[in-house]
């Protein structure tokens, strides 16, 4: 017998995609209306044919299942989320956070000569957003003596974090970095037929990554002075996006700064913030 996923792509039926959207939802808050089945089958197409299921059902089946859950759930996590984004983008943000919160928190957080910054990228895909902090954060300790941070990169997918730790990028993606800083922070492949640059190990060196699934509880031992979470809450329902800022704003340092995506903000969100700028919040 000539198994279907030999020649042709499968429909999945109404009932096991409201299952399996329902469980996406629960297992990582991502809202998967109805105008997400075709994509949904598209990239849940592409496990099937590699686990050797005949059908949808089959696919689920084995999900819920003991072993499913300890084996595919990354996998199918991994190829539901989508990750888009580039080095300084959005670079308003990065401005922004340069001429006023970072000289505002490195005077703050003073204590005799040292003062210390401690950043999340949350929801930090492949890395272009917490390796780009790092050269924002890096210049700006240049100049301020005794300034030193952290950042941290987390997101739910393994397969961005591998990439991120990599830091391996196409040219394309540093389109927004100027010549100087192309030269100080990254190397180019000695192959010429290869559009690839890496960042160099000392950018690399002041990122912490970690998986973390925003379903679950925090456990940071430290707060955080900046949080970035852009782009990310735009897949999430309201009261999803209720309990996430609810937490980030417990993981905020008193008058730590929350960024959200250009086209993100926190209305209808009951947070104990203020809105200094577009999509950037100060907590009270």
């Amino acid at each position: 017998m000539i198994k279907a996923s030999t020649f042709e792509r499968r429909v999945m039926s109404k009932k096991t995609f409201d299952k399996l959207s329902r469980f996406i939802t629960e297992q990582c808050g991502i809202k998967m209306p109805d105008a997400k089945k075709t994509m949904l089958e598209s990239r849940i197409n592409s496990r099937l044919r590699k686990l050797g299921f005949d059908s949808f059902e089959e696919y689920v089946e084995y999900l819920f299942s003991e072993t499913g859950m300890k084996e595919e759930l990354v996998p199918m996590i991994d190829i539901v989320t989508t990750n888009k984004t580039e080095f300084f983008r959005e670079d308003f943000h990065f401005d922004f956070l340069t001429a006023q919160v970072l000289p505002e928190m490195a005077e703050k957080n003073r204590v005799g000569h040292q003062s210390r910054l401690s950043v999340w990228s949350a929801g930090c895909s492949t890395g272009q957003e917490p390796y780009t902090l790092s050269i924002v954060l890096s210049e700006f300790a240049e100049k301020f003596n005794g300034f030193d941070f952290t950042i941290l990169g987390t997101d739910i997918s393994t397969r961005v974090l591998e990439t991120a730790a990599k830091g391996v990028y196409d040219i394309e993606q540093i389109r927004k970095v100027d010549q100087k800083r192309r030269k100080k922070y990254f190397l180019k492949s000695k192959n010429p037929n290869k559009k690839i640059v890496r960042v160099k190990p000392e950018l690399r060196s002041r990122v912490a990554l970690r998986w973390l699934n925003f379903m679950e509880d925090f456990r940071f031992r430290e707060k955080f002075d900046v949080i970035f979470c852009r782009n990310v809450m735009i897949y999430f329902d309201l009261p999803t996006r209720q309990k996430l800022v609810s937490k980030f704003c417990k993981q905020l340092n008193p008058g730590g700064y929350l960024f959200l995506g250009h086209s993100e903000s926190l209305s209808g969100i009951n947070a104990p913030v203020e809105r200094v700028s577009a999509s950037i919040y100060k907590l009270l």
